[in-house]
């Protein structure tokens, strides 16, 4: 099996675990299979850089350096939002090249900046998002996933996605075995599929200020597999249908029935990834009803069935 190059850009203000999560994803899958990958990591001169968190990281070369790699990581950041132009240049010249390019959270904004992106559907850091959108109309921003691949273009969420992200790319070269055992030593019981939302359910959705309603939103939380149509939760606020449905989607920026779909989807996942129990007794306490209905609710919103989402998610028994 030939040795991948991975090659981390380094940069002042750069987010260290965008850093450092990706290198011992890499780092363990060679620890595991030696002669698999070679890790390195430089900056436009080969001077060290400070981190946003203020630690100090020395590269191990400048990228004028460095030939082009198999794995190109562009991790994020406060640098990326008035990166160097010689930066740009450089990934706008050597991004086309490489087999992979990857992004870690705001690191999209620097392959954007380069015309990387450019009809491409990409995701970012939640919170910035609206601005990649914005700042670059031609990337096709999907603020939801916590990674996106669209060729051999692979831009992740948040810091921690950066890991998962890295975990599907040894997966691919060496095989979901060796991804799962990198998993394990990193306390990362399995990785996440790249379509799983950012954030949970209760935290996509405002809190209501009405305290009926937010009692509500914590009612619906613990009782998914109850009765959750808007004339029953309407008559538990003390409202009529039509001013609950309104109340809510003005206090909440959603409409009740999304919000139960999204707390039955969550109840579900957790179900099947910290539980045994069968997939018809996961989808009635969900309040799916029968395992038919689950299972769309899961392609829609996941890509997957219960099935498969419980055999990459839950974590092996411990021997």
């Amino acid at each position: 099996m030939a040795q991948r190059t991975v090659l981390v850009v380094l940069f002042d203000q750069v987010q260290s675990l965008d850093v450092t999560g990706p290198v011992e994803v890499f780092a363990g899958a060679e620890r595991h299979t030696p002669g698999t990958y070679r890790i390195s990591t430089a900056s436009l001169d080969g001077s060290p850089v400070r981190t946003s968190s203020g630690l100090t990281v020395v590269p191990d070369r400048s990228l004028a350096e460095v030939p082009d790699p198999d794995t190109l990581v562009v991790p994020g950041g406060q640098g990326t939002r008035s990166p160097d132009p010689r930066l740009t240049d450089w990934l706008r010249a050597h991004g086309p090249h490489v087999r992979r390019l990857v992004s870690v959270c705001t690191g999209a904004a620097l392959l954007a900046g380069a015309g990387l992106l450019d009809g491409r559907r990409a995701t970012t850091h939640w919170a910035y998002c609206d601005r990649l959108a914005r700042e670059h109309p031609a990337v096709q921003v999907d603020p939801d996933p916590i990674y996106v691949r669209d060729g051999h273009v692979a831009t992740s969420a948040g810091v921690t996605s950066g890991i998962d992200l890295a975990l599907a790319l040894v997966e691919e070269d060496l095989g979901r075995d060796t991804a799962l055992t990198i998993a394990r030593h990193l306390v990362v019981f399995l990785r996440r599929p790249g379509n799983q939302a950012q954030f949970s359910a209760q935290l996509a959705a405002q809190t209501a200020r009405r305290e009926p309603l937010r009692e509500l939103q914590q009612w619906i939380t613990e009782h998914p597999g109850a009765d959750l149509g808007v004339e029953t939760l309407a008559a538990r606020a003390g409202l009529s249908p039509r001013h609950f449905a309104r109340a809510f989607r003005a206090e909440t920026g959603t409409t009740p029935g999304r919000y139960v779909d999204r707390i039955r989807l969550e109840h579900a996942r957790r179900l099947l990834e910290d539980t045994g129990d069968g997939v018809e007794q996961v989808s009635r306490a969900s309040g799916y009803g029968t395992p038919e209905a689950m299972r769309r609710a899961f392609v829609k919103a996941l890509g997957t069935s219960p099935a498969e989402y419980r055999r990459r998610f839950r974590p092996a028994p411990a021997h």
